[in-house]
């Protein structure tokens, strides 16, 4: 069926602004110049493109036509127009699914490339391209200019004085995922109206917390302007999460104190130029793999409705429907070079126009599919590699996408660090008493077994145990079923399996020892994740005690269940991941950028690592294969490290005991001979309040270990004689 739309009038003449100029097609969007703004937007297949601003009270003012088209881009200039003018487009063509063809002007489309966005979406059919009760095919003649937000041109210009990007080693990263409104919500210390917002994240209060925690970047949740599906807001909800990006070049201006004509940019800035200050990177998390209208039953906002074919992959056997290997409906067509470009600018220009550090790319497996495979040489990752500004930066995959052989853990490009699920899994497993040692030996050490043949790094894997997806750790070791019912989807959304001990009875709390071996387990979890090598990972909240009530997947939770509750954090827990932090600062073992040969070192006669029994005799080939062995020691050989300083020195450092005991009864662990020393404790999850080196041991001596618990230990260095 195919029906086109038809050709709206010319606008009048008689609106008191000058007519619009040719312009250029470059750059995209709406660029200020001082005088005027140039107007400049990508659509193969439309018919016309109309340019239309509006009044601050949402009238229309004044209707163009862009004429003029190069290389398939319509543009135009206008004098006089400037910084705060609100703009949207509609386009004429045809209105053919089957073709894959979905213009409908009688819908109001959001630039692809807008800078800011104000306003929110009013749901309802208006918002649709076919009439909603039907079937796709049939076109909406309905206008939904009364019920979409605005596009608003922006001064690009702010006063960065000396902001300098911290530039963190990876080695050195230790990374903080969290949410821009959920960190400072309840935050009492940040003024009220600061709270949720960029501005209260760059609060004094809040940037204290992070530093004094010792991380060294803030990997914040998606922050591109993006859409609340309509069976979230019809059941009171919203998309919390942002997963449902609409505008890659417009940040979130629900986490503005500074409104939504343009204060939302210059917010966000002074945010990353507080964070840079407190030598803090900033990470975005970003959705490139798909948009917020969802499969051809979902709205027309924006890329639908200005060139379809384009901008989304369809099934070539029915051009009709979307080719989905992402889970909500559609997938971005990243064959075709202007989303290629799109994807390219914004990331671009969140480096050099934002200055953001890096980013964290959602479901990244479905950007390398060039067909049904995921090819990680396909163009995305070659242009990134090729392009001076983004390949200096950190790059993150989320290295699986819902698609047939979409589970790529291992197989990015290198300069590619990784959610290693890995080990997620396998140390969550460990603790519970679900494993043995062996897979634990590879997660600890870097993921040799996946990353190593590729010529990377230990940091290319980002280690750990929670994220925004799943249970927190209070959650993890608290419940053995998940309890998503506040949802709305009858607690069958979210991931079903609890890899975790959580003490028997499900959010008991009565019990003092149960609380006691939760909280142990909690922290196990935490310096599992810090003692081992890669880029460690902690989810915001999870260092004071954050609690969802067993939901693990607050994804449409905008309340109290998602937001860090201040009031109430634990503080034993907060001092404790503290010092497990700057023990890892402190201590260049667990922070290799080389991976282990498991050989002598130097001449020194020692290897660079070594494994152990509790009996203190090194693991024997056979040992590693059984499975129901629940206690490992690790020495990490500090004496010579190959790796170099700044000023190409060789680095020296302690050598660290790590000792690992999941099983559920104490034992005297034996302090192996031949590695010299008093060993002295740095840290123990049995008793988080010990101070450093109050106790002492010799080679030969025990070591008393509680259950399920680990301990560090530091070889105390000779003294040198008086």
């Amino acid at each position: 069926m195919s029906r086109s739309v038809p050709r709206a009038a010319a606008p009048s003449s008689g609106i008191g602004l000058q007519p619009a100029w040719p312009g250029t097609d470059h750059p995209l969007g709406a660029t200020w110049d001082g005088q005027g703004t140039n107007f400049a937007i990508f659509s193969e297949t439309a018919e016309g493109i109309e340019l239309v601003l509006f009044d601050s009270d949402g009238t229309s003012r004044a209707v163009y036509d862009l004429l003029e088209r190069t290389d398939l881009v319509w543009h135009g200039y206008i004098a006089g127009i400037g910084p705060g003018q609100h703009y949207a487009y509609r386009a004429r063509g045809a209105y053919a699914p089957h073709d894959g063809l979905r213009h409908n002007h009688a819908k109001l489309l959001l630039d692809p490339y807008a800078r800011a966005i104000s306003g929110r979406f009013v749901h309802g059919p208006n918002l649709y391209g076919y009439t909603l009760g039907e079937d796709d095919l049939h076109v909406s003649a309905d206008d939904d200019a009364a019920d979409m937000p605005r596009c608003v041109v922006v001064d690009t210009s702010f006063p960065w004085g000396d902001d300098r990007r911290p530039n963190t080693p990876w080695a050195d990263t230790v990374i903080y995922e969290t949410h821009v409104k959920g960190f400072t919500m309840r935050h009492p210390d940040v003024p009220a109206e600061l709270r949720g917002t960029y501005a209260g994240l760059a609060h004094p209060a809040a940037v204290d917390h992070l530093r004094r925690l010792g991380v060294t970047a803030v990997e914040l949740m998606p922050i591109h302007h993006f859409f609340d599906a309509d069976h979230l807001v019809s059941n009171g909800l919203v998309n919390y999460w942002g997963y449902d990006s609409i505008a890659y070049f417009a940040p979130e201006s629900r986490y503005s104190s500074s409104g939504g004509d343009g204060g939302q940019v210059r917010e966000f800035k002074a945010m990353v130029r507080a964070l840079h200050a407190a030598g803090l990177e900033v990470i975005l998390d970003v959705v490139y793999n798909h948009t917020g209208e969802g499969d051809h039953r979902g709205p027309t906002l924006s890329f639908r409705g200005l060139d379809n074919r384009a901008y989304y992959r369809l099934r070539d056997d029915d051009p009709r429907l979307y080719f989905d290997v992402t889970g909500t409906g559609n997938s971005l067509n990243v064959r075709n070079p202007h989303t290629l470009q799109l994807i390219m600018d914004s990331l671009r220009y969140w480096v050099t126009e934002m200055h953001v550090d890096g980013f964290r790319f959602d479901l990244a497996a479905a950007l390398a599919r060039q067909f049904y495979e995921v090819d990680r040489l396909s163009a995305f990752f070659d242009i990134i590699h090729q392009d001076p500004v983004l390949s200096r930066v950190k790059l993150v995959a989320e290295p699986w996408d819902v698609g047939d052989g979409g589970y790529q853990v291992g197989n990015f490009p290198v300069r590619w660090a990784e959610w290693n699920g890995g080990f997620r899994d396998t140390v969550r497993d460990y603790w519970r008493g679900a494993t043995g040692v062996r897979d634990l030996a590879y997660r600890v050490t870097g993921s040799s077994d996946l990353y190593q043949d590729d010529g990377r790094h230990p940091w290319s894997s980002i280690n750990f145990v929670t994220a925004h997806d799943g249970f927190t750790l209070t959650d993890l070791v608290s419940y053995n079923e998940k309890h998503n019912q506040a949802n709305g989807e009858d607690n069958h959304d979210g991931m079903d399996d609890n890899r975790s001990w959580n003490g028997g009875v499900e959010g008991r709390t009565g019990d003092e020892a149960i609380l006691a071996l939760r909280a142990r387990q909690r922290r196990n979890f935490v310096a599992t994740v810090l003692v081992s090598q890669g880029s460690p990972m902690i989810l915001a909240g999870d260092e004071i005690g954050r609690t969802q009530g067993g939901n693990n997947n607050a994804y449409c939770q905008d309340n109290e269940t998602s937001w860090l509750d201040w009031n109430n954090a634990d503080q034993t827990m907060l001092a404790f991941v503290r010092r497990m932090i700057e023990l890892r600062r402190e201590q260049p073992v667990l922070r290799r950028k080389r991976f282990f040969s498991g050989q002598a070192i130097y001449g020194s006669g020692r290897k660079d690592i070594g494994w152990f029994l509790p009996n203190g005799r090194e693991v024997t080939d056979a040992e590693w294969f059984d499975s129901a062995r629940r206690s490992l020691a690790m020495i990490l050989n500090g004496d010579e490290i190959p790796d170099r300083d700044a000023r190409g020195e060789r680095i020296r450092g302690d050598t660290l005991m790590v000792l690992l005991h999941a099983a559920p009864a104490a034992i005297k662990w034996r302090i192996p001979t031949g590695w010299g020393g008093v060993w002295s404790v740095l840290a123990d999850t049995s008793a988080p309040d010990e101070l450093a080196a109050a106790r002492r041991y010799q080679p030969g001596e025990t070591v008393p270990v509680a259950s399920r618990s680990l301990v560090v230990l530091r070889r105390e260095r000779a003294q040198p004689p008086p």
